[in-house]
């Protein structure tokens, strides 16, 4: 099985253009992007869990019902969250009038918004940005630009592979920096791909993938009411559907597995004021669920991930925060960090606290726990906390 990562964007799979302007929600940086596909697509998608959920994911949620999409309308600077009905109409008026300016059926338009909560969308600009767009001059890199808040980077990512003799590919592109402790989602993401296959099967994988990506990331232990992932998938590639089972979707859930641990990963490296990324895997687990879930909160710790901005090897707060969560006793942990042995048999064992120190002042940082009660394992992303994170929220006005 070969998975190549290509130089590609989100336009790269056949059929798909993407084109970005700015219409004035920003001072003057891009904030409106459109992804487009040639032909109608099967669409999967997972959202956000919280209960005060924005005007576009509800929007986003009827047409993943309805399984076909072929077109993404993504604002940036403003998220239509806590908006009443007037954010509703809004959102529906933006997908009107994006199947008007390309001939699409408006159910077919998903619509995704980001930014500050509570403001309405002020919809002569975000008119007169819809008529700037447009579907022969792709420009992708627009558009991953169009979409970002506080991010600090671009996030995007491209893989390749054979099925069935033909060349498929699968792209994504993300958004998110802080509010980042999804459930079902991440801040925004979207993924294209021209394989062929089904959209029951697509949504069933895309549900799978997402419990051990993007709900692996955690930067600040909040959830956002814009979470949105979508998968758009038209076929164009011309290989044989996908079939649960075979050897084909297998290969092809691999790399949209990998796409989306890649982008999860960028956005946890990304979080607000971060300069660590931080890695947390637990092994020894009775069950893969409780793995997952004690990984996740060792790297949302605050306590741990200050511990890890300061470059202070305290493991205590890595115990601590296993012992709090864990669903079982832990009578026999193993404790590596940055490659150091420092507990064993749940005894500390010696160590150059000063060597350490310097590794945990490189720009990943790897803890790994086994727990000695199970089999399974799980991986969780996220990032330090650092005085630069405390003033960017004390200033984003929200």
């Amino acid at each position: 099985m070969t998975i190549k990562e290509i130089k590609g964007h989100i336009a790269s799979p056949k059929g798909f253009i993407a084109d970005a302007t700015h219409a004035e929600l920003k001072f003057q940086k891009l904030d409106l992007g459109v992804i487009l596909s040639q032909v109608p697509a099967a669409v999967a998608g997972v959202f956000t869990t919280n209960k005060v959920a924005a005007a576009p994911v509800k929007l986003d949620q009827a047409l993943v019902a309805g399984g076909v999409a072929q077109a993404v309308i993504v604002n940036s600077a403003i998220a239509n969250a806590v908006t009443g009905d007037e954010g509703i109409r809004n959102a529906k008026t933006t997908q009107r009038l994006v199947a008007e300016k390309f001939d699409l059926n408006p159910n077919h338009v998903a619509v995704c918004s980001t930014g500050v909560i509570g403001k309405q969308l002020p919809m002569d600009k975000i008119a007169l940005g819809i008529s700037k767009l447009s579907a022969e001059n792709s420009h992708p890199a627009g558009f991953a630009q169009a979409i970002l808040t506080t991010d600090l980077v671009e996030k995007e990512v491209a893989y390749q592979v054979e099925l069935g003799g033909e060349t498929v590919t699968i792209a994504g592109v993300c958004k998110g920096s802080g509010m980042i402790h999804p459930n079902m989602a991440t801040m925004l993401g979207f993924i294209t791909t021209d394989a062929k296959i089904a959209q029951p099967l697509l949504q069933e994988t895309l549900s799978e993938i997402i419990e051990t990506t993007f709900n692996q990331i955690t930067v600040d232990g909040d959830t956002s009411t814009n979470d949105t992932v979508l998968v758009l998938a038209n076929g164009l590639a011309e290989n044989q559907e996908l079939l649960a089972g075979t050897a084909d979707y297998q290969i092809f859930k691999t790399a949209l597995t990998l796409v989306c641990q890649t982008l999860a990963k960028k956005i946890a490296a990304d979080g607000e004021g971060a300069t660590k990324l931080i890695e947390v895997t637990v092994a020894g687990a009775p069950d893969a669920v409780a793995a997952r879930m004690i990984a996740k909160h060792i790297v949302g710790s605050s306590l741990v991930k200050t511990a890890i901005f300061g470059a202070d090897p305290n493991w205590g707060r890595v115990i601590s925060a296993i012992g709090q969560v864990s669903p079982f006793e832990v009578p026999d942990i193993e404790l590596t960090i940055q490659g150091e042995l420092v507990l064993l048999h749940a005894t500390p064992v010696a160590f150059d606290q000063a060597d350490l120190s310097e590794k945990l002042k490189e720009k990943v940082v790897v803890i790994e726990a086994d727990l000695n009660q199970g089999e399974q394992s799980g991986t969780a992303w996220g990032c330090d906390l650092t005085y630069k994170y405390v003033e960017i929220n004390a200033l984003y006005h929200s």
